[in-house]
């Protein structure tokens, strides 16, 4: 099972109101083992890079000034990514980057439906909890001590080991699982926990309450017991 691990950077928050895709890095995972195949680059935005979002990623408009357009770049892009499903973090906020710049490009929107999104997976792992990347990181024990800025292919890494921890650890990478029990896995980790339990066949509850007659020989037993504790022997 092939699937990709992406993470953008950006201009700011909206590419409604003109924000642009200046970074994506991809990870290419085969079977939830990383094959060592990636994708990462970076464009020029065509526009100005706002204080915020320089402080973050750390990517001036000096230094993206002679990157390529993401046009010029979407041919190995769109190859790299072929069918697989694509999982980010925040993946709503990653899609609709790229497909704003798909749409400049003249190209079609990537499909929604191949979206995962590693947020909504924590959520329901861990609900109440932090879902950033660095709280996740932590909390499954990834090292994020490089990661000093935001990067798209730094981010990507880290993600690439927190999906497969979030999705049932290295032993998946080892073999000790098949990917038909990942896939499975992955799946039930994305369907909301209603709709499992309705899958599940009804029981009966079972009584838990003690008979008359185990009632019964307790007495007895209790009779034959000499000044135990729990009675007032005074």
């Amino acid at each position: 099972m092939r699937e990709i691990i992406f993470d953008t950077e950006t201009t700011g928050f909206d590419p409604k109101t003109g924000d642009r895709l200046v970074e994506i890095g991809c990870i290419e995972l085969v079977d939830r083992r990383e094959t060592g195949l990636t994708f990462h680059a970076y464009f020029n935005p065509e526009r100005d890079m706002p204080a915020a979002a320089e402080a973050v990623h750390g990517l001036s408009i000096q230094f993206l000034s002679d990157k390529p357009l993401f046009a010029t770049r979407v041919d190995e892009l769109m190859e790299f990514l072929g069918d697989a499903p694509l999982i980010a973090h925040n993946a709503a906020f990653d899609f609709g980057f790229v497909n704003a710049e798909l749409a400049r490009a003249g190209r079609p929107a990537l499909d929604m439906t191949r979206m995962c999104c590693t947020v909504q997976m924590a959520r329901k792992l861990h609900p109440g909890a932090k879902h950033s990347l660095d709280a996740l990181c932590v909390r499954y024990g990834i090292d994020r001590s490089h990661r000093v800025k935001h990067g798209a292919l730094l981010d990507a890494e880290l993600l690439a080991h927190l999906y497969i921890e979030m999705t049932g650890g290295r032993q998946i990478g080892l073999g000790l699982a098949s990917s038909a029990a990942a896939a499975e896995f992955a799946a039930a980790v994305a369907t909301p926990a209603a709709a499992r339990g309705a899958e599940r066949p009804f029981r009966e509850p079972r009584p838990h309450m003690a008979s008359a007659a185990e009632l019964a020989r307790h007495a007895e037993f209790v009779t034959g017991l000499t000044q135990p504790l729990w009675l007032d022997t005074v």
